[in-house]
């Protein structure tokens, strides 16, 4: 899809298709009422006798408009004009896309980013709509035999500024809106992948073609378990040994600021690409989506490939972790003592908490970048869904400010963010009689006391840990990944870049 923005009324728009709202209720939105005058009342004396109310998701359709020169006129229900709310105007944005596509106008010029959401800029509502369209779109087909094919879908879409001066920062959000709209769609094709295809392995060979699409400031190494045993990952090796697929730690790093004395912002990514709980092994109802375990490694090549597109002047690396837990002769049990790469002991009770095991080698060995600050992003607890359900992810950090940017940032993407807390008393939930300790913490406070452990291998950083298990993937007829939480890391770099004109 083709994004653009201009400068201009209505009625003098040239467009397969013009969308202006309608307000409840029967209430014409500006653009509305300057096509109703100069179609001599057409649009006023159709909502008179009722053909649309104005409600969100109500559309009418109409064409040949007098004295308008555009094909057609889409009026979108908008609800109540003091109301509209951020979440009411991306729903209002789903269905226009949707009412577009059924139109059969290969080509629209949109006004409803005039519409007012409270404390919200012009660049926001554009870049909001470029991703929410994104989004309403977003197909995973590549493994159908028979590719369903719209025979007139939309291709265009031209957003509406109020004057020329806002033209530079409507560029501006389109720019941005659809570097991270690529982000969020990367991220969803890698965790849609099935697991007989996605394997540590081929998240490793994505990593290699995303480097060599950005070669100028872009490069990727692979750590392979022998080298992992060299260096005494032991907690990382533990989850992947009774697998077949090989474990891997793909390095992704890219350099946008020149200055050597630059410290990189560091992003761990979690990629279980199947979680079979292990010999702990998980129910067999649902298990399918077990295969959405990487998404927090699928959200960290999202990301950088939106660094890349948008040319931040920032240093950033990406860390892959690659890994599949399996049951097997091979598989790590309950009972188990591992030496983490920290030199830290630690009794496995469960061997489905098989995530924070891989993220505290990689949350170790990332202090040899000397990183400014470190996010490790996870599909970590179902207590998290518990806690937050799916709307909402989990935040926790040993960073104050840290934890107030991601938070801001969660806010400004509309891909929002909850800090908990960790309390010296969560700690003593992973006491063991065998080893520093345990993995688990009990049933009480799963989310916190997994950031309690992970917390112990970050103390020679500022550190921020995301649990995205609630928010990472859709289940039921919908069933598929959601691309979060790209948008919020994205946000967190635009603000740290000072590129963003959400202010």
């Amino acid at each position: 899809m083709e994004f653009s923005v201009k400068s201009g009324s209505p009625e003098k728009q040239r467009s397969a298709c013009i969308v202006v709202g309608v307000f409840e209720p029967r209430r014409l939105s500006p653009g509305a009422e300057q096509i109703d005058k100069i179609s001599g009342g057409h649009i006023s004396a159709l909502l008179r006798r009722g053909a649309l109310e104005g409600k969100i998701g109500q559309t009418l359709l109409l064409h040949q408009v007098p004295g308008i020169p555009s094909e057609r006129i889409l009026l979108m229900g908008c609800g109540k004009g003091r109301e509209l709310d951020e979440r009411q105007y991306r729903h209002i944005l789903q269905h226009t896309i949707r009412a577009l596509n059924d139109s059969g106008s290969m080509e629209a010029t949109c006004f409803l980013t005039e519409l007012h959401v409270k404390g919200r800029t012009i660049y926001w509502k554009i870049r909001q709509a470029i991703e929410t369209i994104n989004d309403a779109l977003y197909l995973f087909d590549r493994l159908k035999s028979n590719k369903i094919e719209q025979r007139r879908p939309l291709r265009k879409m031209v957003f509406n500024v109020p004057t020329r001066r806002e033209l530079t920062c409507g560029e501006q959000a389109v720019r941005h809106g659809m570097a991270i709209s690529e982000g969020i769609k990367s991220a969803k094709d890698l965790a849609n992948m099935p697991s007989n295809i996605c394997n540590a392995a081929w998240l490793a060979a994505q990593a290699h073609q995303l480097a060599a699409a950005f070669s100028t400031h872009m490069s990727v190494r692979v750590l392979g378990e022998q080298q992992m045993k060299e260096l005494g990952m032991n907690a990382w090796l533990a989850v992947g040994q009774g697998s077949q697929n090989e474990s891997l730690m793909s390095i992704i790093e890219y350099r946008g600021n020149p200055n050597p004395d630059v410290k990189p912002i560091v992003l761990v990514g979690k990629g279980v690409t199947f979680d079979s709980g292990g010999i702990s092994l998980k129910p067999g109802a649902n298990m399918d989506e077990m295969k959405y375990d990487m998404c927090g490694a699928a959200c960290v090549f999202g990301v950088m490939s939106v660094v890349a597109r948008l040319q931040l002047p920032l240093n950033v690396t990406g860390v892959i972790a690659g890994c599949e837990n399996m049951p097997g002769g091979h598989a790590y049990r309950p009972g188990d003592i591992v030496t983490s790469l920290s030199g830290q002991t630690i009794e496995v009770l469960n061997t489905d908490a098989e995530g924070r095991l891989i993220l505290c080698d990689a949350l170790t060995y990332v202090e040899r970048f000397d990183p400014e600050l470190v996010i490790d992003i996870a599909t970590l607890t179902g207590a998290c869904v518990i806690a937050l359900g799916h709307h909402i992810s989990g935040l926790m950090s040993n960073h104050n400010p840290l934890a107030h940017e991601l938070i801001t940032a969660s806010e400004q993407a509309g891909d929002r963010a909850w800090r908990l807390p960790l309390a010296d008393e969560y700690n003593e939930q992973l006491d063991s009689n065998f080893a520093d300790m345990a993995n688990i913490g009990g049933r009480a406070a799963g989310t916190i006391t997994a950031g309690c452990f992970l917390s112990r291998f970050t103390a020679k950083y500022h550190w921020a840990h995301l649990d995205i298990a609630g928010t990472a993937w859709r289940s039921g007829d919908n069933k598929g990944a959601t691309g979060r939480p790209v948008a919020l890391l994205a946000q967190f770099l635009l603000n740290r870049a000072g590129s963003s004109d959400d202010d």
